[in-house]
């Protein structure tokens, strides 16, 4: 599926199951929710802290599917065609970061 495939699916599941589109204020708080979550994920799977009982069933995959589900509803929502904003940032970062990583002694 590319991207713009999925912007299409999601607008369409919007129109058919989801009946119309939170505001974006709201889908955006809902987007800092679903981060959230994948953070919460994260800081125990990877990170130093342990996992409760309540923890055991959590999905990364799923989660971070929510966060992308929430992040092209706003694309949808503000009219931003994500394939053609990933590769301009992409363009930009290649530009900005040509030599920027390769110097960094952190990354050796």
């Amino acid at each position: 599926m590319t991207i713009e495939e999925a912007q299409q699916l999601v607008d369409k599941w919007i129109s058919t199951t989801g009946i119309r589109y939170f505001n974006e204020l709201t889908n955006t708080a809902i987007l800092m929710e679903e981060v959230g979550e994948v953070a919460r994920i994260m800081a125990r799977q990877y990170g130093e802290q342990s996992f409760k009982k309540s923890d055991l069933d959590v999905n990364l995959a799923d989660e971070m599917a929510d966060v992308l589900f929430v992040l092209i509803c706003l694309a949808n929502q503000t009219g931003i065609n994500l394939t053609e904003a990933l590769e301009k940032n992409l363009e930009k970062k290649s530009i900005r970061d040509a030599d920027r990583h390769k110097n960094n002694e952190k990354l050796k």
